[in-house]
């Protein structure tokens, strides 16, 4: 155990995870590529959970980070702040939400929680309907709306959560009909689920479920579950904190997948738009932001240093195509992945969409969970030279690979083979 290791133990909470049996200290990037304390060199798949969304010491952000540091880095929103005004004009008319407002906060938990507080005051009811296996925040309001028993530490709750059918295509009840069918049986489920019930506030949802294993309905069920939300007054919530920004490659928002009726009523995001800088917010129609009738202000949400960082980081990501990227490099990857798995009897399943991909683990022969093979490929690929991540439903059986948006087909190409060799290692 290293020293920093030990002090880390000394001081923090038991529950506060650390991947590896050796933690690692990072201590420098760039690319997409990270240095550790004894100078070892990763492959990063992971972008810090899916933040360092575009590249490692991304010189246009780093830059715009120095020159705004030069001038002033805070103030609170009670003072005009021009990066931020900035960035909320551009957030807004890429939001696709008619007359919107935006307001920042320091991380996707607290934005989701901000959806929730303008979701329940606006339709004046404290019930919420989530996705089952989803993840939204570690706040108290956040856990009890996630339908994730791993990430939900508590059933102690200010809400009242009702869970609903559809994140998950391959699993539970519904898993053996066809994606029409699939869509059919999950609308049916809302319904009667609405049919007993006062009438709740908003569905949050995940469009990709990120903690949950990268896993997402077929497209359109958002859709369809919107034609019965708008029947009965119920607010869509789209939470693009993993999903935002072109990751899915298809879409710039997860929500496109599903925008027969439109955008959501409020759209929450954060994680890769600062690229490591702590940035997070809510898009909603005015009416739906305005409903407040209580002061408010944010003392570190849309700073003037991190504003700074996400503009440089959003031209950047606009100029050069990443969302094509993403798409291009995202295809050649799962492919690639499909490929050195299929003889793997314990993968049962590659997917994902654009730079967002799952690699889910099972017992052999069966179809059982496998979270102890999850962990021996993510030590298996760290000792290859390439950092992952993992999450899953109900254990943490997959590996969760979410590469920074400039990755080139070579990257790819040296990380499939990485996680093939892992993979064989492990088993």
């Amino acid at each position: 155990m290293t020293g920093l290791h030990e002090r880390h133990l000394a001081v923090s909470p038991e529950w506060l995870a650390l991947y590896y049996r050796h933690p690692l200290e990072l201590t420098h990037g760039e690319g997409r590529h990270v240095w550790d304390a004894d100078g070892n060199r990763y492959l990063d798949f992971f972008g810090g959970i899916l933040t360092t969304m575009t590249a490692h010491a991304l010189p246009e952000v780093t830059k715009a980070v120095a020159e705004q540091a030069g001038r002033i880095i805070h103030s609170s929103t009670l003072y005009l702040n021009r990066p931020m005004v900035e960035m909320a004009e551009r957030i807004a008319t890429l939001s696709g939400i008619p007359d919107a407002r935006v307001f920042f906060t320091t991380s996707g938990t607290e934005a989701n929680d901000t959806a929730l507080l303008l979701a329940t005051a606006y339709r004046r009811s404290n019930q919420i309907l989530a996705m089952r296996n989803s993840y939204h925040g570690r706040s108290f309001s956040t856990v009890s709306i996630t339908g994730n028993q791993a990430w939900s530490p508590t059933s102690l709750s200010p809400l009242q959560t009702l869970y609903v059918h559809g994140g998950v295509r391959s699993r539970g009840p519904y898993a053996e009909l066809s994606d029409e069918r699939f869509i059919q049986a999950c609308v049916a489920d809302l319904e009667d689920l609405l049919g007993h019930t006062r009438r709740p506030a908003a569905l949050i949802a995940e469009p990709v479920q990120g903690v949950g294993g990268f896993t997402s309905p077929p497209d359109g069920l958002f859709a369809a579950f919107r034609e019965v939300l708008d029947r009965h007054g119920v607010l869509w919530i789209s939470d693009e904190v993993q999903t935002g920004w072109g990751r899915t490659g298809d879409h710039f928002w997860g929500w496109q997948a599903h925008a027969e009726h439109g955008p959501p009523d409020i759209l929450t995001f954060a994680k890769g738009i600062g690229n490591g800088m702590s940035v997070g917010g809510v898009v909603a129609r005015a009416e739906v932001m305005n409903c407040l009738d209580a002061n408010s202000i944010s003392t570190f949400g849309g700073s003037p240093i991190t504003m700074a960082a996400s503009l440089a980081n959003l031209s950047y990501l606009l100029e050069h195509d990443l969302q094509g990227n993403a798409r291009r490099v995202g295809g050649l990857l799962i492919e690639r992945l499909r490929g050195v798995t299929a003889a793997s009897p314990a993968v049962r399943e590659v997917r994902g969409r654009g730079l967002m991909i799952g690699i889910e683990l099972v017992r052999t022969g069966t179809d059982e969970a496998d979270p102890e093979a999850a962990a021996a490929v993510l030590e298996a690929a760290r000792a290859g030279g390439l950092l992952i991540g993992k999450g899953g439903g109900h254990s943490t059986s997959v590996l969760r690979i979410a590469p920074p948006l400039t990755l080139t087909v070579a990257e790819a190409e040296e990380g499939a083979a990485i996680l093939a060799d892992a993979l064989h290692a492990a088993g």
